[in-house]
């Protein structure tokens, strides 16, 4: 079973997301903000964590950029409403598997899913 933890002070913005990710057979965890969230990854493995813009005491990309200092293989995927190309700049070295639209869709969830299960797939140890 799929683990993830989302991070947002409105858990209304994920609502389509989350609903994706249930139909899906995911676990979802919640965190209001980013030091719940750090809290939280103490005490329990997560597959991935999704991140909103702002948190309320830091943004979703400064979260990250902290989870990768305790974890680097975490999976983490972040809304943003920046450009691609300063997306991509603000987020180089942190490893995230995408950026999502505020306010992301079903379709977000199934295409981050569907890059998430290939991303575990290549992980999973052979037997």
């Amino acid at each position: 079973m799929t683990r993830l933890l989302f991070v947002t002070p409105d858990r209304s913005n994920f609502a389509d997301l989350s609903s994706e990710f249930k139909k899906q057979g995911g676990t979802i965890l919640w965190a209001a903000s980013g030091d719940q969230a750090l809290k939280a990854i103490e005490k329990q493995t997560v597959d991935l964590v999704v991140t909103d813009e702002r948190l309320g005491d830091m943004t979703g990309l400064e979260l990250i950029g902290r989870l990768v200092t305790v974890n680097p293989m975490i999976n983490c995927a972040a809304v943003s409403s920046l450009s691609k190309e300063a997306y991509h700049e603000a987020s180089e070295g942190l490893g995230m598997l995408m950026q999502l639209p505020p306010r992301p869709s079903q379709a977000d969830g199934e295409r981050l899913m569907a890059r998430l299960n290939q991303i575990l797939r290549l992980n999973a140890p052979e037997r």
